[in-house]
């Protein structure tokens, strides 16, 4: 369910929230669904309980999920988190479109080349940009 990168500069925390707030935009936690126990996730994961219940702190916080008392913690209305992701999506695109007007990139140029990412989205390893 969750991979952690250990080469990651990033806390641990803060990639668990950014992989459960990824399940939850993808589907794979849907709406009112119960995450794992603090306990069991820590255990999976072989990591410090604390560090689970920080991620889950700061997921209600951001209110990506609600705790019930005695019964655990659920995935809050996903549209929020979706539309916080889409609008996070439209600002990187538009800094990146300036950046390519800035460099000379042709409007066409950036439309083949966003096609094309788009057609070989996880068809390759690496990156780069590519003629």
């Amino acid at each position: 369910m969750i991979l952690l990168d250990y080469k990651d500069r990033r806390p641990i925390y803060e990639q668990i929230v950014e992989k459960l707030k990824d399940l939850m935009i993808c589907g794979v936690l849907e709406q009112d669904s119960q995450l794992p126990s603090v306990r069991s996730l820590a255990t999976d994961l072989s990591i410090n309980p604390n560090t689970i219940q920080r991620a889950y702190m700061e997921l209600e916080r951001r209110g990506f999920i609600y705790s019930v008392k005695g019964r655990g913690s659920f995935v809050a209305d996903t549209t929020s988190i979706l539309a916080l992701k889409t609008s996070e999506l439209k600002n990187k695109l538009g800094d990146w479109v300036e950046e390519a007007k800035r460099a000379g990139i042709k409007e066409d140029k950036a439309h083949s080349w966003l096609v094309e990412e788009w057609i070989n989205e996880g068809t390759r390893s690496g990156g780069g940009v590519r003629e």
